[in-house]
């Protein structure tokens, strides 16, 4: 059969009157659209109703396909308990999915409770899922349920996911809708759950105009800063429902969009207009001409981390002979180095040096680069087919001083804190360290130091080099 609906739905609690207690009032548009949403699939009457969320059990390198018989959950953490469902899992469909999947080396996994309880966790119906069906319930319940939880994956892959939904569907028995479940920028407002971000908006607004014309390229393609900056969770859901539009001219009709509370809610559903190309080729070009970009950088300092990370993982060498973009001063002087990979948004290594080890800058950041490839702790070693995704940053440090707290700034100075042979040190322009206090709270954190200890505090700048 065939994918019958697509939808992009938000999941605030706080839309549920049980949980609202009146508040729900103020986003009374996004509650509308939740009951034209159901009456919509109400109407098309699917056998299953296939959702993405970012708030199941989640693993960092596959998606999350729940395997049991049922899946249960309630509202209790939102002091709602009276608010649950339970609902009857399509394992044929899930594992055709699964299968799938695997064949075109897409990460995933069939999630039981029995590999959950060597993680000390077991299957459950999150939020993401139970608001959109809260609604949805109200106007049709006769529906088995796939329960998919997305990754931190590639673009790439996760669009490959969504057209492989489509054809588990397609070549089954099947009719079934698509939701994918997710909220927009979490970072509208001052007086919102996250730090206020200018991009925010510009985030929302340009996600859902691309959305709203079917722009695929458009959405791919938007500026990164803007993207990692928006502090959204629905980014990733639309992915794979964008895959699984894959070959369809479509639009989107936008239902409503509040954002009262500071985080932006959308509602959309998504019309098939007629067939038309894949957009595989067009993406890949896209991720191809990005890479072509990071290669070539301009900044000598990220350019000569990658190089050096990228020289390693690929010929197994390390650079030994300084490159001709190499400056002077970067030959001459002689600082305190952190190399930072980010990953989507997410670290994925980070190793620095409060004061220098090697002969030069320059030496700094190769050596450094490698380490936060290969030996972070944190993570496993990156490996050589992950770097188009990486984004490289260099961190300079200014020459520590001796500082006290009233001297500090976590905007603008990071700090090392130091106490009987114990040391610590956090940059500075951290996201999420707003205060003095915070600060120095996590930097005697990674020292060791406790509560009650004295100790000394030093302040430093850093120069911040990033890949355009």
């Amino acid at each position: 059969m065939s994918l019958q609906g697509f939808y992009l739905l938000p999941h605030p609690p706080i839309v549920l009157p049980e949980v609202g207690k009146g508040e729900e009032k103020k986003i009374q548009k996004t509650m509308d659209s939740f009951h034209a949403i159901g009456k919509d699939i109400s109407q098309k009457a699917p056998g299953t109703i296939i959702l993405i969320t970012p708030h199941g059990t989640m693993f960092q390198d596959v998606i999350a396909l729940s395997y049991e018989d049922e899946i249960a959950g309630s509202m209790k953490n939102f002091r709602a308990p009276d608010v649950s469902m339970k609902l009857v899992i399509n394992k044929s469909l899930t594992r055709r999915i699964y299968e799938l999947a695997s064949k075109e080396d897409i990460p995933s996994v069939l999630v039981t409770n029995s590999l959950l309880k060597n993680y000390k966790a077991s299957l459950y119906l999150d939020h993401g899922a139970m608001v959109p069906l809260y609604f949805i319930n109200q106007y049709y319940k006769d529906y088995k349920f796939i329960h998919v939880t997305y990754a931190p994956l590639s673009d790439m892959d996760l669009y490959k996911f969504g057209i492989i939904i489509n054809r588990a569907v397609d070549e089954s028995e099947e009719t079934a809708v698509l939701i994918a479940s997710g909220d927009l920028s979490h970072r509208l407002r001052e007086d919102g759950p996250y730090d206020y971000s200018p991009f925010g908006t510009k985030f929302d607004t340009e996600f859902l105009h691309n959305l709203e014309r079917g722009d695929v390229a458009g959405v791919f393609g938007m500026d990164k800063e803007t993207v990692i900056n928006a502090g959204e969770c629905g980014r990733r859901s639309v992915a794979i429902l964008l895959g699984a539009l894959d070959g369809k001219k479509f639009n989107g009709s936008l239902y409503s969009y509040e954002g009262t509370f500071g985080v932006g809610y959308g509602v959309m559903k998504f019309n098939v207009l007629s067939h038309s190309t894949s957009m595989l080729g067009q993406l890949e070009a896209i991720k191809k001409a990005a890479y072509e970009k990071k290669q070539r950088q301009t900044d000598p300092y990220v350019k000569l981390a990658r190089e050096s990370l990228t020289k390693y993982l690929t010929e197994g060498k390390k650079i030994k002979e300084l490159p001709d973009y190499v400056t002077d001063e970067m030959k001459n002087s002689r600082r305190g180095v952190f190399v930072s990979l980010k990953k989507f948004g997410e670290l994925r290594g980070c190793i620095g040096t409060i004061f220098p080890t090697t002969g030069s800058i320059a030496e700094e950041i190769i050596r450094n680069a490698l380490e936060a490839g290969l030996n972070d702790p944190r993570f496993d070693e990156v490996e050589k087919e992950e770097l188009p995704d990486i984004d490289f940053s260099v961190d300079i440090l200014t020459e520590p001083e001796p500082a006290s707290k009233e001297d500090l700034n976590p905007k603008e100075y990071g700090v090392i804190v130091k106490s009987n042979g114990k040391t610590g040190l956090l940059l500075p322009d951290l996201e999420g360290v707003n205060t003095i206090d915070e600060q120095l709270s996590i930097a005697c954190r990674k020292a060791g130091i406790r509560p009650n200890e004295e100790y000394s505090i030093q302040r430093f700048k850093v120069i911040r080099h990033k890949e355009d």
